[in-house]
């Protein structure tokens, strides 16, 4: 009986999770796969220098790695942090995705279900009328951009690592911190992942408003008008 009850809880608690599970199993293993690829990819190149080759491991400790790492961290928070906040005020005619038009701004305390309105089931701080709502109210935007800003610093670090091996090899002086976040290789790697980003929220905006995807909570439901807006499936 006991062993049928922790069957049935781990089944609710997979099917219950399984956006998280599915995702975050996804990302390990494409993690696993760039650090494969990327490994025999940077022995390639230490070849063709007449280096020795690195272990699987020593790559994974190797600041190339790092940066290849963060800087596709950094630019995936940056689009979830300009959105979360973008979204607020900005809106598209049509799209799930945006609010309803009326609704542009951070929405009255009803809509919001805070202070005086939050429900018995709301989470605590939104039930306070201090800093603590303030916090919560923006607390999701808050931790993409620190993220963002933590995950950026660090391909910042290791990107000054790796672009400084290779300057050694290059035998050229190593450059500092300072002299990297100013130089071409430092914008081109942040740049480069940010439009791309930028250009798929865009996309998904405006094409939701004309195409549909029965079932998925990011699209309208198939029948919605065109206008409709703020609607999901």
């Amino acid at each position: 009986m006991n062993g049928g009850r922790q069957a049935a809880g781990r089944a609710r608690f997979l099917r219950d999770n399984s956006l998280t599970l599915g995702f975050g199993g996804a990302f390990l293993c494409v993690l696993v796969g760039q650090a494969l690829a990327g490994h025999a990819g940077f022995n390639e190149g230490l070849a063709v220098d007449g280096l020795q080759p690195l272990t699987l491991g020593e790559y994974l400790m190797s600041s190339d790695f790092a940066v290849d790492v963060t800087e596709n961290w950094q630019s995936e928070f940056l689009q979830f942090f300009l959105y979360i906040f973008g979204t607020v005020w900005l809106l598209q005619r049509g799209s799930p995705e945006s609010k309803q038009l009326h609704k542009a701004g951070p929405e009255s305390d009803r809509e919001q279900r805070v202070g005086d309105h939050a429900r018995p089931d709301s989470p605590r701080w939104a039930g306070t009328k201090d800093w603590r709502q303030t916090l919560y109210s923006r607390s999701l935007g808050t931790v993409m951009a620190l993220l963002f800003l933590l995950s950026w610093l660090a391909q910042s670090i290791a990107g000054t690592a790796a672009h400084n091996e290779q300057r050694l090899r290059e035998l050229l002086p190593p450059i500092s911190w300072a002299h990297y976040l100013g130089s071409a290789d430092f914008w081109n790697r942040s740049l480069q992942n940010w439009q791309s980003e930028l250009l798929a929220v865009a996309a998904m905006a405006i094409l939701s408003v004309y195409l549909r995807q029965r079932g998925s909570p990011e699209s309208k439901p198939v029948g919605a008008a065109h206008a409709s807006t703020g609607v999901e499936g």
